[in-house]
């Protein structure tokens, strides 16, 4: 039987049009902190000041990425805005950890988020316990829930599975025995206790937004066995993990695509 192909929305365009640049340094020779590059744009290859939202992240905007930027609005450091990796197939993947935030706000308010349609109400940002969620609010059956979200810009060919796999997450640690984002760590551990004190009277959600749309699974990194167990712990205790895709274009459209994302859990 012949699969159908899943369903793009499109929900988000850029209001200024993307500059595509080179980046040659980061930090930048000229500002030290490591959000901030030098990048190279235009075919007279001009030199300016970017902001990289997410550092490096693993070297999709680092020293000769090749990205799609928009120009700030406040110019008062940096020129530009380091939105989209270019990957050398020109797959485009999203870069800007906040710009998920603002994807999964655009599809709640779509009602194209089957998980939480027709929500009685919800708001941006809320204090729980010792972290502050991104969405908190109300759905159709009057219950609360909670939802956090995580941007998965990285993913590797997996030879058992013939495609790419989104993982999360990856980046520097000191040593093994130490988890990759700490902050990561304790959302995933408070989303769990909030669903073993509420039980059902709560909806506790961690969404894992993947900017790119040529992986067919996800899966918590191998890298990070400590985020890895706590992940499957919450997810075994009720707390909903749900994996979800957009894309992007070269003309700075972003679709939410409705497919289905398994979750590798070994």
């Amino acid at each position: 039987m012949e699969q159908s192909l899943p369903i793009k929305h499109n929900v988000f365009r850029y209001k200024s049009p993307l500059v595509k640049g080179l980046i040659v340094k980061r930090p930048s020779q000229y500002c030290k902190t490591p959000y901030v590059a030098d990048v190279l744009y235009n075919e007279k290859r001009k030199g300016k000041l970017a902001h990289t939202p997410a550092l490096g992240c693993c070297g999709l905007t680092d020293k000769n990425a090749n990205v799609y930027m928009i120009e700030k609005e406040n110019k008062k450091t940096c020129f530009f805005g380091v939105e989209l990796s270019i990957l050398s197939n020109e797959h485009l993947v999203g870069c800007n950890p906040k710009m998920s935030e603002n994807l999964v706000e655009y599809i709640l308010k779509s009602n194209l988020f089957e998980p939480l349609i027709h929500l009685s109400e919800y708001r941006r940002e809320k204090k729980i316990l010792n972290s502050r969620f991104d969405f908190w609010g109300i759905d159709k059956d009057n219950i609360e829930f909670v939802l956090e979200v995580k941007t998965v810009p990285l993913a590797k060919y997996e030879e058992n599975y013939g495609c790419l796999v989104s993982y999360f997450p990856d980046g520097y640690r000191k040593t093994k025995k130490e988890v990759v984002s700490p902050r990561a760590l304790k959302h995933i551990q408070e989303l769990e206790r909030l669903k073993l004190e509420k039980k059902e009277k709560i909806r506790c959600i961690l969404c894992f937004v993947i900017q790119r749309n040529d992986s067919d699974y996800f899966r918590p990194s191998n890298e990070d066995p400590i985020y890895k167990e706590a992940l499957k712990q919450a997810y075994d205790n009720g707390v909903e993990i749900i994996p979800i895709v957009f894309e992007w274009d070269h003309e700075g459209n972003c679709y939410y695509v409705q497919k289905d994302i398994p979750i590798l859990w070994v």
